[in-house]
């Protein structure tokens, strides 16, 4: 029996809704409309085009979107001067700086320049902390949230499940593991962690009742890897290539889509899967930091 596609189109499309009623709601209470400011360094055409699609789900929410551009040749210093001033901006309640950055910006020095509380990216080394300790009010990145409420409205609460996370980077492993293992809604769930240097990968990857992946290798994740009626997410996009695609190339995922839906219950897709909850999280993320109200709190 194929398994059932969980959308992340149709799931982001209902959350979308819902930050923009929270947006008109704050907006009929005399609240100023949340802000979000994003930075483009440079003319790569997928970061335009991930910005432009960012910036646009903004807008139809009803957040106000400021969009600069900045070229490649940027100093280190002048992108700092740049985010301290979006730091100090009370219009601004959210800043997202596109990576990559060119080589020689210091990548990690300017996601810590951004402020704790506008980090709608939640990648700032405190919001990592918060995450990790459980603190309260923390801006959570957004591929990991959007993960959990997948499975949350999907019917797949990970409570009480054993999840596999397949990948340990910093933008998806570890804050996945860290909402997996947190007390309460979307948590409490028993996790075991497995990459590229482990062992005997199949055998650990067919433990998990709910599988995540997120390892950027196409197809990577296969049948024989996944445990019959496991729940699979797929958080990877790649290109390959594809000479009977208008394009000449097409959009796939670490797992390889046509034979593990024939083993596994439940799956995402990709496209319309993991990556339109992304967006739809940014722009939570967006209205919660106006609610936390960092706005000229300064750099």
């Amino acid at each position: 029996m194929a398994a059932e596609i969980i959308s992340g189109t149709e799931m982001a499309r209902t959350i979308r809704a819902e930050v923009g009623e929270e947006v008109a709601r704050m907006k009929e209470g005399g609240a100023r409309v949340p802000g979000l400011a994003t930075v483009l360094v440079g003319e790569d055409p997928a970061s335009r085009a991930y910005v432009s699609m960012k910036n646009r789900a903004a807008e139809e929410v009803g957040i106000l979107s400021r969009q600069i551009d900045l070229p490649a040749s940027i100093s280190h210093e002048e992108l700092l001067g740049w985010v301290e001033g979006l730091n100090a901006d009370p219009e601004v309640d959210g800043i997202l700086v596109q990576l990559p950055l060119p080589e020689q910006v210091m990548e990690a020095q300017i996601l810590e320049s951004i402020h704790p509380y506008k980090d709608v990216d939640g990648f700032h080394p405190v919001n990592v902390g918060r995450l990790l300790s459980g603190t309260p009010d923390v801006l959570i990145p957004c591929t990991p949230q959007g993960i959990i409420e997948l499975l949350v409205r999907s019917g797949h609460d990970p409570s009480g499940r054993h999840v596999v996370m397949v990948g340990r980077s910093n933008i998806v492993g570890k804050p996945m593991i860290s909402l997996l293992l947190g007390r309460g809604r979307g948590g409490d769930a028993t996790v075991t962690v497995a990459h590229s240097r482990t062992r005997d990968l199949a055998e650990v990857t067919r433990m998990g009742e709910i599988l995540i992946v997120a390892v950027g290798r196409p197809g990577f994740v296969t049948a024989e890897m996944v445990r019959p009626g496991a729940v699979v997410i797929d958080v990877g996009v790649n290109r390959v290539d594809d000479p009977s695609s208008e394009k000449g190339y097409r959009l796939v995922g670490d797992v390889d889509f046509e034979g593990v839906s024939r083993v596994a219950s439940a799956m995402t897709p990709v496209p319309g899967g993991v990556g339109p909850m992304t967006i739809a999280m940014l722009l939570s993320n967006t209205v919660s930091a106006a609610k936390t109200g960092a706005g000229g709190f300064g750099g």
